[in-house]
This record gives structure tokens, C-alpha cells and sequence, in this order.
């Protein structure tokens, strides 16, 4: 019998290679699992991520804002192209990349997988020292430690 968490995995896994088609990327990285948590809008990771003004939309206008930052600091200006939007992939990805398989690590490694809900899932990604998720929320102005710390209150229920 499957849980509720594993339901709520599997939509996000689901939602989660659909962002990794549309960025036209090979595999599922945890910015697209950042992006399908906001998709999802579960009330629990919804209220995290509003707390820091994080919806889907701000979280991929960071992710834009980190691309751009991490070319120009290769010396590419992004502003100097006519770039087109990436290709979209001909078919959802079904592998994991690094980023994702460490949150999932981080995620199992720390908690029993009878105990998982879904801020726990969204705790494995802000969780992350580097990597484009930490560089995007760094330059959206959030503070990764508060907001995983919040995580982390709201899965032990000590959430005001």
C-alpha cells in the first residue's frame, strides 16, 4: 500500500521532469524539484515558501537571475545574445541528476521513510550548500538557513 508521501513524491518527481523538459535538461536536478514543490502548492511547503516570498514564479525568476550570474562570471553577458529559450527535451526525463539524488539522500539519510512528509522533501533541497539552488536563493535575497530552519519546525509541529 502506498503512503501519502509516496503519492506526493511521485507528483513531484512527475511535475519535476516536466520543469527539467522545459529547461530542456538531460536529467531531473533539484531546482526543478524546488519548482515542483511550489507547483504543487501543499499547504505545509506552500506556507514555508510564501514566509520568504518564494512561489513558483520568484523561484524561477531566480533561477534565471543565477544562470545569468553564473555566465557572467564566466565573462558571458547574457544581455550581449539574442539567446533562444532551451529546446525543450523530445521526452521527460527519467534520471536523476547529482542534485537530486543528494536531496533524496539527505532526505532518507536523516529520517525514517514512515515519518517523511512533504516539508521534509522540500528541507532536502535547502539543505544543500552548493549548487544552483543555494546560488539562486542567495541572489533572490533569501536566507536558506532561516527558511530550512522553518522547514524543520514545521515537521517537528513547532510552527507558530
Amino acid at each position: 500500500m502506498s503512503s501519502t508521501f509516496d503519492h506526493y513524491l511521485a507528483t513531484i518527481m512527475e511535475e519535476g521532469a516536466r520543469e527539467a523538459r522545459q529547461a530542456g535538461s538531460a536529467t531531473i536536478e533539484a531546482e526543478h524539484l524546488l519548482l515542483a514543490v511550489a507547483a504543487e502548492g501543499e499547504a505545509t511547503t506552500r506556507q514555508v515558501l510564501v514566509s520568504a516570498s518564494l512561489d513558483h514564479q520568484a523561484i524561477r525568476e531566480a533561477l534565471d537571475r543565477e544562470f545569468e550570474h553564473s555566465l557572467s562570471a564566466a565573462g558571458v553577458s547574457l544581455g550581449a545574445f539574442d539567446l533562444p529559450r532551451p529546446s525543450r527535451a523530445a521526452k521527460l526525463p527519467s534520471q536523476l541528476g547529482a542534485s537530486a539524488r543528494l536531496v533524496l539522500e539527505r532526505m532518507v539519510g536523516t529520517f525514517r521513510k514512515k515519518d517523511l512528509r512533504p516539508a521534509h522533501l522540500l528541507l532536502g533541497i535547502l539543505q544543500a550548500e552548493v549548487g544552483t539552488v543555494p546560488r539562486a536563493l542567495t541572489l533572490a535575497g533569501v536566507d536558506r538557513h532561516a527558511l530550512a530552519a522553518q522547514a524543520r519546525r514545521t515537521i517537528t509541529g513547532q510552527d507558530d
